[in-house]
C-alpha cells in the first residue's frame, strides 16, 4: 500500500466556497474514488489556501489514470479548477516522498 501526500494552492479569495463544496461531495464522485482504489482519503486546508491531501492506495499512477477514465472526474475537475492558482488539481498532485512513518 502507498500512502500519498501531495499539496496544492486554493486561492484565497476561494477557500470558502471550496470548503462548501466538500460539505457535499458528490455521491458518484465517491463512489468514484472508492472503486478507482482511492482509499483514507483526506484534505486539510490552511487559511493562505496551502491544501494537503493524504490518500492510502495500491498504486497511486493507477488510482489517478482510474478516476481521469471517469465522466464524474471531468465534471468536478472543471468545476474545481477555478479555485485552484494553478489549474485542475488532479494533474497537479505530485507526492510528497515519504521520510517516517511510525506504525
Amino acid at each position: 500500500m502507498q500512502r500519498v501526500c501531495f499539496l496544492l494552492r486554493v486561492k484565497p479569495e476561494h477557500l470558502e466556497e471550496y470548503k462548501k463544496r466538500h460539505e457535499a461531495v458528490w455521491p458518484e464522485m465517491l463512489a468514484a474514488l472508492g472503486a478507482t482504489g482511492w482509499r483514507n482519503y483526506s484534505l486539510f486546508l490552511r487559511d493562505d489556501g496551502l491544501l494537503v491531501g493524504y490518500l492510502e492506495t495500491d498504486d497511486f499512477e493507477a488510482a489517478l489514470k482510474g478516476m481521469d477514465a471517469t465522466e464524474v472526474n471531468a465534471r468536478w475537475q472543471a468545476e474545481m479548477a477555478p479555485f485552484f492558482e494553478s489549474g485542475r488539481p488532479d494533474e497537479q498532485m505530485t507526492p510528497l516522498t515519504e521520510i517516517f512513518h511510525l506504525s
